[in-house]
């Protein structure tokens, strides 16, 4: 009896799980079954997740060749000699880049030939001679600048329509020659008008107006060099000073042809009445994006409502009243900008010049995009500082620029690199005119490897030696980063170029999936490539 209980309760138990089944063999086909509906989508997570588990993982193949894009990720390398087509998708290194689980990620944009695109097919693009510009031109070039033998394509499509009185717009990107395209038209321009010894420091016959003290004084030691051995005197007016000594710097200079000016410094002078430009032949604006952006735009257009620019090219050769020829040169054209130019000039008489590479990535400087936590940027910086230290101990190479989004972080990092025994010098807008002045040259004749900057460093300037670009802020726009990716991989550089950009912010990651995304297809960056191709609006 003892064992009679188990044994029953074990049959119920099996004849009650049973019964369903039987319930569902006597049911007539008629009557219909119940249904559970699983989604798709977890259906097929489910089928990944079972065929995972018994299966090895399939190693990546990666193809032979070199490549344009090389991720961490071995599987979203992008082979150099595959372009995606324009609707194709792309598979992004940095599309999960907002996440944080993905920090510590990061790719490279390859090197994809060895020298600039200005720089290539010299031979086909002839000489200086064909260009149009006369011997005494051709001597100064040949003493100045000796290493210049050919021009860049940039040159030569410049400098015949400046020759032939056009006023001309030229975009083209960084470091391929653009200073020179309209110097030398400039100078032969001054070397044809009027006598040399009308020349008057209060009365220029040349303008370049460019938006820093370091451009200013970069360009006005390139077009001394060359206006000496021509007779020409250029001199430059930095802003920064105050209006007693803005005029004893006027009075102590020489008399001169040619005035590089920034736009604060000629508009206090301008309003003093202590310059003036009715007698200008010739106008640059270098930078032009830079200086119609809004924090120049007031200044600019008094500055122009001041200058007599021609109409057409008759009036540029009038003897008794000769008016301005004007040149703008940039090398990042954002949308928007032909509105402002409608302000300056006749859409028919602006001759507009691209360049084929115009806001695209660099092809022959590698970039390369990390993405930290805000707290590791800064050890991240030193440990490649301190490599790049200890290779150009063994053997010297080039200079180190780093940039930063704002002044205060530019000394806050100094004082970190300060502790870590770093050598460096600082650039940043708030420093007063006596500590910026020379900053920059001294940082070109190498005293320092390493220089810890704004945005004021990334317009124009030349940085031949420079061969790393951090960027430890990235850049708030596309246009800067193109700026500041430009101080590497220019004419003339002597060192490969490379960039390094620390990402950390989701506003970062959206750039960086459009940087990304315009190299994989080979096309130029968005929001850029349509602003100068498009008619300028007529004036009303």
């Amino acid at each position: 009896m003892a064992l009679a209980g188990p044994s029953r309760l074990l049959s119920l138990a099996v004849r009650l799980l049973l019964e369903p089944r039987r319930n569902l063999v006597v049911r007539g086909s008629d009557q219909s079954l119940p249904v559970v509906r699983v989604p798709r989508a977890l259906q097929r997570r489910q089928e990944q997740r079972q065929s995972g588990r018994g299966r090895l993982q399939r190693p990546v193949l990666v193809r032979p060749g070199p490549l344009l894009v090389s991720a961490r990720r071995q599987e979203l390398n992008q082979p150099a000699r595959l372009t995606l087509g324009r609707w194709e998708r792309a598979p992004l290194a940095s599309r999960g880049w907002k996440h944080r689980r993905s920090r510590q990620d990061h790719f490279s944009i390859e090197r994809v030939q060895q020298e600039a695109p200005a720089l290539r097919n010299l031979s086909s693009r002839g000489s200086f001679v064909d260009l149009g510009l006369e011997p005494r031109v051709l001597l100064a070039l040949q003493e100045a600048v000796p290493e210049v033998v050919q021009p860049t394509s940039v040159q030569s499509k410049t400098i015949p329509p400046l020759l032939r009185g056009r006023h001309l717009l030229c975009a083209a990107e960084t470091g391929s020659g653009k200073t020179l395209s309209y110097l030398l038209p400039l100078f032969q321009r001054l070397l044809r008008g009027s006598d040399l010894d009308s020349r008057s420091s209060t009365a220029p016959r040349g303008l370049v107006l460019v938006p820093s003290r370091e451009l200013a004084e970069q360009v006005q030691a390139v077009a001394q060099s060359l206006g000496g051995y021509l007779g020409l005197q250029v001199i430059e007016l930095g802003g920064g000073l105050g209006m007693s000594r803005l005029k004893l710097q006027l009075y102590k200079r020489p008399a001169a042809d040619v005035l590089v000016a920034t736009p604060g410094a000629l508009w206090k002078a301008l309003k003093s009445r202590l310059i003036s430009l009715q007698h200008l032949n010739f106008i640059v604006l270098d930078e032009v994006d830079t200086l119609l952006d809004e924090s120049f735009l007031e200044l600019v257009d008094y500055i122009l409502e001041k200058s007599p620019i021609a109409e057409s090219p008759a009036e540029l050769e009038d003897p008794f009243n000769p008016k301005a020829q004007l040149v703008l040169v940039g090398a990042t054209f954002p949308e928007g900008l032909n509105q402002l130019l409608s302000k300056v000039t006749s859409p028919d008489n602006l001759t507009t010049i691209t360049s084929s590479k115009l806001h695209c990535l660099m092809p022959h400087v590698r970039q390369t995009f990390m993405r930290l936590k805000g707290s590791d940027k800064v050890t991240e910086l030193v440990q490649i500082l301190k490599q790049q230290d200890k290779a150009n101990k063994m053997e010297p190479s080039g200079t180190v620029l780093v940039f930063c989004n704002s002044a205060s972080t530019v000394n806050w990092l100094g004082y970190i690199l300060d502790d870590h025994k770093i050598q460096h010098l600082r650039l940043q807008g708030q420093m007063p005119a006596s500590m910026r002045a020379g900053i920059f040259q001294s940082f070109q004749k190498g005293s320092q490897n390493i220089l810890v900057c704004t945005d004021i460093a990334s317009r124009g300037l030349d940085s031949v030696h420079v061969e790393v670009v951090i960027n430890y802020d990235f850049p708030p726009t596309l246009q800067d980063y193109i700026h500041r990716a430009g101080r590497v991989g220019r004419v003339g550089s002597e060192v490969p170029g490379s960039v390094i950009s620390f990402v950390t912010h989701p506003w970062d990651v959206s750039l960086v999936q459009k940087i990304e995304l315009a190299a994989r297809r080979r096309r130029s960056l968005p929001g850029l490539a349509s602003s100068v191709r498009d008619p300028l609006p007529q004036k009303a």
